[in-house]
Parts: structure tokens; sequence; C-alpha cells
């Protein structure tokens, strides 16, 4: 009998079972003759029952397992979307934005239009230096004991304060001083005693411009961040006069 599933080998388990016991009750009326036949015809039911218990126990061990790899399957998957979930939450605010189709339209359009080139108004602070974000490829090489349980967007966001505080400053410093108000000229003259002819030309902050510009705290975790941008070449430190000032590279 061709038994394709596990049904169907259950349904002829019983069947066989059954058959025994009719044949069991029915051998007290035979003759001796008819009894051996009775025996051999309960032998060979018994040897196909017990190779129908062996297919029985490989089909549950089977499916036992199959069970077992859907369960492992399950927790990669979930662990999978928590990563989805968290990403999708923590998109780096310097991610470039997908560009939207209306807006390519508008832009093949207007190729073809002879214009004048308008002249670029530039901020007096576009020439500022900025760190750059760090690759996924460069945060990948990072040790792990360096990154610890950091993240690729908390690097980027802790360059992202950095940038905000280097631009803070020196917007600050490229104004004209008749135009800063009492507060900005105090920030000017600080950062004025804190350049050396070693940072001439170079833009650095410290800690006190961290605080002053962002929200970020300057505590173990901020230094440690520091130690990954120094060991991806986004910075060096230079130590006088008891101030530590952070060189963009």
């Amino acid at each position: 009998m061709d038994v394709t599933g596990l049904e169907d080998l259950i349904e002829h388990i019983n069947a066989k079972i059954s058959a025994v016991k009719t044949i069991f009750q029915l051998k007290s009326l035979t003759s001796d003759n008819e009894k051996r036949q009775v025996l051999k015809k309960l032998n060979q039911d018994i040897l196909v029952i017990n190779e129908f218990l062996n297919k029985l126990e490989a089909q549950i061990f089977h499916q036992i397992e199959t069970l077992k790899s859907l369960k492992d399957l399950e927790e990669i998957y979930g662990e999978d979307m928590k990563e989805l979930v968290y990403l999708s939450e923590h998109i780096p605010a310097h991610m470039p934005k997908k560009c939207s189709r209306q807006s390519m339209e508008v832009i093949v359009q207007a190729e073809p239009k002879e214009t004048k080139p308008e002249k670029k108004i530039s901020k007096p602070w576009s020439n500022i230096k900025e760190m750059e974000f760090i690759t996924m490829a460069e945060f990948e090489e990072i040790p792990g004991y360096m990154k610890g349980r950091l993240t690729y967007p908390q690097v980027n966001s802790v360059i992202q304060d950095f940038n905000k505080a280097v631009v803070g400053k020196y917007k600050i410093m490229q104004l004209p001083v008749k135009s800063l108000n009492n507060a900005s000229r105090k920030l000017l003259q600080r950062f004025k005693d804190e350049e050396l002819k070693t940072t001439k030309g170079l833009y650095f902050i410290v800690d006190a411009d961290i605080k002053e510009f962002t929200q970020m705290k300057v505590d173990k975790k901020f230094h440690g961040m520091l130690n990954i941008l120094r060991h991806c070449r986004r910075m060096r430190e230079v130590r006088d006069g008891g101030l530590v000032r952070y060189i963009v590279l």
C-alpha cells in the first residue's frame, strides 16, 4: 500500500490492529491446521504493523525537526524586524532623501529653456570646514572593543552635533563685531583666547562649544565617540594650557 501522508499511515495501522483483534477473537473456532494459518497470517500482519510504526516514528521525528526549524526562522525574522524598525525610526538626518518623480520631471522640463544662470548668494560662513560623516565601510572596520554597542546612526549623530558646534562658533567669528550682541562678543573673545599658533588656519572646538551650541552631553560616552573619530581620522586633539582642542581633519 502506498502511504503518502501521516493520516493515511495512521489509518492503515489502525486497520491492521483491528484485523489482528478480529483474528484473535476467531482463532478458537478453527482447527489446529487453521490455527497455524491464522498464526502465520497474524505474524505477517504484526511485521507489517512494526514496519508502519517505524515509518510513523520517522514521520513524527521529521515533523518535530521541521517545527524546530520554523521556530528558529521565526526568531531570526523577529530580530530582523526589530532592526528594521529601529533603523526606520533612527534614520540619520544627513542621509540624502529620495528625489520625487515630480521634482525630476520639473528639472527635465526646465533644461531646454535658455536662462541666464543666477548668481548664488553665498553665506559668509559657507566655507566653514565640517567633519565628514563616517561611511558604512569605515564603521564596519572599527574594532569591536572600540564600538561596543554603538550603532552606525549614533556615531554619525555625534558628527552632526560636532559640526553644529563648529558652524556655530565660526559663524560668530566671521560676522562683523558691530553686529554681535554682548553674549556673542564674550564668546568671540573666548574663541580668540583659545587660539594657538599651531591652530592658526584650522577649525577646532572645545568642550565648552559642545555645551554652548548643542544638547550633547560631554561625558564618558562622548569621549568614547571621540576615540572612534580619531581612529577614522576625522579629528585630532591639541592639548595646551589645560584645554583640549578638537581639530577637524
